[in-house]
């Protein structure tokens, strides 16, 4: 029983490590605003004044934690969850851009109570969305892609679960994860509007995460069953 006891609280003082790295990684170091203290530490809250349609978690992969080889998703934390535009606004002022994001972080920003995991029950039938970003485009795509996803400007926007950017060493990607995969005319959509957004000329492709899962890599002229291609002139 003691050594049970033990164990678990090495467990637990491990998670409140990798909770406060996160938050250390996730935070920049040059922000101003007291913001940091409210959000990293819970102190008070910032004034809701223009409500949002739905709420929102930001989540942060950290890179750290996965090179201790845990199991799959247990790295990834939830940052801060808002439902107003000012607190979007007061986080998103207050944490790193993927340029400023060490190289295998990832940046998640779901709708609350959806983990940006495969596992998640309104994950799980979907699918994502993926660009690949030319050098200095990372920042400027990732915050309109935020705009236009919390400011519900996609015309199927219930399908959407979040958005995630992924900082690797020779590139970003940013993909937008959806729920019902399988409505082929909701996806086409929302690829489509994400592109016009963007103002993206390069093709984009649409994977379903249960193919996803069965391809460790999977490229855009590949045919595979569930797989979508938007083409850069449609």
């Amino acid at each position: 029983m003691e050594e049970e006891t033990k164990i678990k609280a090495e467990e637990e003082e491990e998670e409140e490590e990798d909770d406060d790295e996160a938050a250390a990684l996730a935070f920049d170091d040059d922000a101003s605003s007291p913001v940091v203290e409210e959000v990293t530490h819970g102190r008070g809250s910032l004034n809701e004044k223009h409500l949002l349609e739905n709420r929102w978690t930001f989540w942060f992969d950290n890179p750290s934690g996965k090179s201790r080889q845990v199991a799959w998703g247990s790295t990834i934390r939830p940052i801060h969850t808002f439902s107003t535009v000012e607190d979007f606004w007061g986080v998103y002022n207050n944490v790193r851009r993927p340029s400023k994001l060490v190289v295998g972080a990832d940046f998640h920003c779901f709708k609350y109570g959806i983990e940006p995991k495969w596992e998640d029950p309104t994950c799980a039938r979907g699918g994502k969305w993926t660009i690949s970003c030319p050098k200095g485009k990372a920042d400027s795509w990732w915050l309109y892609t935020l705009l236009a996803m919390i400011g519900e400007q996609f015309e199927y926007g219930d399908y959407i679960c979040g958005v995630v950017v992924n900082v690797r060493a020779k590139q970003e990607k940013i993909s937008l994860w959806t729920q019902n995969g399988s409505d082929e005319v909701a996806q086409a959509s929302i690829g489509k509007q994400w592109k016009e957004f963007l103002d993206y000329k390069e093709n984009i492709g649409f994977i379903l995460h249960d193919d996803a899962k069965k391809h460790d890599r999977v490229f855009a002229k590949e045919s595979i069953s569930g797989f979508h291609l938007i083409e850069a002139n449609k």
